[in-house]
Order: C-alpha cells, then sequence, then structure tokens
C-alpha cells in the first residue's frame, strides 16, 4: 500500500469536522459548510467551506458535487469541478446551484456540500505542429460513439 500523500490544511473553523474520508477506498473527502444558507430555484451561491491546504507542486485539488445532494435535492456546483491549484492558499469555497424548479434548498452549518479529490498534475509542454497523430476515432466527439447528437 502506497503511504498517504501529506497535505498541510489549516482549519478556519476549528468547531467543525475536518475533511475526512467516509468509507475506506473512497475517492473523495467531504467539504462542509461553515454557515447556514437557502438556495431558492435556480439561485448560485459561493459557500465556504472552512479549510485552506497547501498542495504539494504537481497536485490539483478538485471540488466535485455530492452525488446524494444531485439526486435527492438538484443541488450541484457551478463549476463542477472546481479546481484548486497548488499555489493558492485561500478558503475552500463551493459554487452551490439549485437546479430544482420549485424547491429551495437549506444548507445547515455542517452539512455536507461538495467532495474534494486530490489528484496528480503532470506540468506540460504543448509543442505547435501541423498535423496530429491519426488514430481510429479521429475528429468524432459529441456523440461520435452512438449518442446520436
Amino acid at each position: 500500500m502506497t503511504a498517504p500523500l501529506r497535505v498541510p490544511l489549516r482549519a478556519l473553523d476549528p468547531d467543525l469536522p475536518l475533511p475526512a474520508y467516509a468509507y475506506a477506498g473512497d475517492a473523495g473527502v467531504d467539504l462542509r459548510s461553515t454557515r447556514d444558507d437557502v438556495l431558492q430555484p435556480f439561485e448560485r451561491r459561493l459557500v465556504p467551506c472552512g479549510v485552506a491546504l497547501a498542495l504539494p507542486r504537481g497536485y490539483a485539488g478538485f471540488v466535485l458535487p455530492r452525488s446524494g445532494l444531485a439526486a435527492k435535492h438538484g443541488v450541484s456546483l457551478v463549476n463542477a469541478p472546481g479546481l484548486i491549484d497548488s499555489d493558492y492558499r485561500g478558503e475552500i469555497c463551493a459554487v452551490l446551484v439549485n437546479l430544482d424548479p420549485r424547491e429551495p434548498f437549506a444548507i445547515k452549518r455542517g452539512d455536507r456540500i461538495a467532495q474534494l479529490v486530490i489528484m496528480p498534475v503532470p506540468p506540460v509542454s504543448f509543442e505547435a505542429t501541423a498535423d496530429l497523430p491519426d488514430t481510429e476515432r479521429g475528429f468524432g466527439g459529441f456523440g461520435s460513439s452512438g449518442m446520436g447528437f
């Protein structure tokens, strides 16, 4: 088993639990709201999560929606996934949106509102070229595998 990546974390709201995995084998840790709020239908809001990170260079954080909130309440993230660069040191926030056309969504302080996944991201250098190597897929996109767009 590989040793876990050590990521320094600053608790900006020490009364809330630190981000943690719900189950062994989970890819994402839960992020919690630092405040009570209500999202009206189709309303979006930047919701602070009470933590700041020092991600190592070569890694990025991705803030993702929680599937249960999406399925049960129509709550998602406007910018899914939200990207956290390794040199960002500010508070992690989630840009929540209530996509339910009728029901407001109440957020309570401490609610799990998003997930954070940390992944390696190698540095890339782009090399301009006139041609790209051929592949079986070629130029096919947006339904080319059978979705019929």
